[in-house]
């Protein structure tokens, strides 16, 4: 008989003996060995052996196999052991969850993290074809209906409402972006509550937030994230920066660099993050929401058309009236509402209230106004910059959530009109003619809208 090269730890799984097919079960020599039941391309496994891993090396060898055999120790039903081939080496740890490559863990529910293959992951061992649940693939199974939009939306603007005195239209503007999967940029003086809209549109979700305050020494892999080589594991790992989160707020964006400002160009148009060679996707709903003060103040850098592009609208909170900087000073003279504020809604309702809006109806007339006010804004003599394509597309997504926001399954030009400042204003560029004659490009744009023909309703 072979000499013994190795035993189990188990004290009920054999040694494994040199020269034999395999492991013997307590059967005498010249009988037939009961195989173990490695699964390796064959037929199933005969007493429960799962492979593990998914790499090139395992094309040569497994390097792990569970073995679960029929009866145990005494007293059990059921015996697991783990064993690894002799000659080849522990397998590495797995990627970051955030990374789209081969290898990805998920949670198992019978065999804790196992890996993924090119998106398709080893289920349970009762049931290898099992389809993921809705919370673990983390997307809602359906849409939400109308209904469920407005109810959702009003608990959302009430919650706003209870902070923010008196801006009942800057409000519905911030939950109209939301809803049309777009950025807002918040633009005002200092003092008006620029970052207090911010934070209290993040706090009545129930999801993750992250603010980032913009200084001129902020770097770019502050928001992307940055690679650390380990020493435990020898190999760099990816720590995710401020950006992977639902809703990001950035406050004073325009104090820092136009190289740090570049860093959010990729998340906001692709919603996804490259680092060293590899792409992290964001996690969805994804939100970012800036503020900025003037760029005639001091310390300030203007955005880039780039930059400014990306985000879907621009509002400017502007100076309560003075009933309700009255009641400002009852509601905020002791301690801050936003502290007391409760989530109204989650993450989940969130994706699937979009999901509702893009269903919304634009018909051909209405997305036939769309390009025409895009195309006025080019051809104008007032502006040396017009609207991009990006904003003819921004436009259409912000009219479908302004409907949906009324009840509505379909777009009406009245919806366009009501969007079409925030949406377009801060793209464009005005002539050294229009900015003497202190015209902004907000007052452009209400031109074109009174030039620009309206589609007649259909019937």
């Amino acid at each position: 008989m072979g000499r013994t090269v190795g035993r189990s730890r188990c004290p009920c799984f054999p040694a494994v003996e040199r020269g034999g097919a395999a492991p013997s079960l307590g059967v005498e020599r010249g009988g037939a060995a009961p195989s173990l039941g490695v699964e390796r391309g064959g037929a199933a496994p005969s007493l429960g052996v799962e492979r593990r891993g998914g790499s090139a090396a395992d094309e040569a060898g497994a390097r792990w196999t569970r073995v679960t055999t029929p009866h145990g120790a005494p007293g059990s039903a059921r015996h697991e052991v783990t064993t690894r081939h002799p000659n080849v080496a522990e397998p590495r740890p797995t990627p970051h969850p955030y990374s789209k490559i081969e290898g990805t863990p998920r949670p198992d529910r019978s065999l804790g993290w196992v890996l993924t293959r090119k998106g398709c992951a080893v289920s349970d061992l009762e049931n290898p074809r099992r389809t993921p649940t809705d919370a673990e693939a983390g997307t809602p199974s359906r849409g939400a209906s109308l209904d469920q939009v407005l109810q959702v939306s009003a608990s959302l603007a009430a919650a706003m409402n209870s902070v923010i005195e008196g801006k009942q239209a800057v409000v519905r503007t911030a939950i109209t972006v939301l809803l049309a999967e777009g950025h807002l940029l918040v633009e005002d003086v200092p003092g008006v509550g620029k970052t207090l809209l911010a934070k209290t549109l993040a706090r009545s979700i129930d999801c993750t937030v992250r603010r980032v305050q913009f200084t001129p020494d902020l770097l770019p892999s502050d928001i992307t994230g940055v690679s650390v080589f380990n020493q435990d594991v020898r190999d760099f790992e990816f720590r995710p920066g401020a950006i992977f989160a639902n809703v990001v707020v950035g406050d004073e964006i325009n104090r820092a660099s136009p190289k740090t400002q570049s860093a959010l160009l990729e998340s906001m148009e692709e919603a996804q993050v490259t680092v060293d060679g590899k792409t992290y996707t964001l996690p969805k709903p994804f939100m970012v929401m800036a503020t900025q003060n003037p760029i005639e103040m001091e310390g300030t850098y203007p955005l880039p058309e780039a930059q400014r592009d990306r985000f879907m609208a621009r509002i400017s909170m502007g100076y309560p009236s003075a009933r309700s900087e009255l009641a400002m000073l009852d509601l905020h003279g002791g301690v801050s509402p936003l502290e007391d504020l409760q989530p109204v809604t989650d993450a989940a309702t969130v994706s699937s209230m979009v999901q509702a809006v893009r269903e919304v109806h634009a018909s051909q007339s209405v997305r036939q106004y769309i390009v025409d006010l895009t195309h006025a804004t080019r051809s104008s003599t007032a502006l040396r910059l017009g609207a991009s394509p990006r904003a003819t597309l921004h436009l259409l997504r912000a009219s479908r959530a302004h409907a949906a926001l009324a009840g509505r399954d379909h777009v009406l030009p009245d919806d366009v009109q009501q969007v079409a400042v925030p949406v377009l204003a801060h793209r464009l560029i005005p002539t050294g003619e229009t900015q003497m004659a202190r015209r902004t490009t907000a007052d452009v744009v209400g031109d074109l809208l009174q030039r620009v023909r309206v589609p007649a309703p259909t019937r």
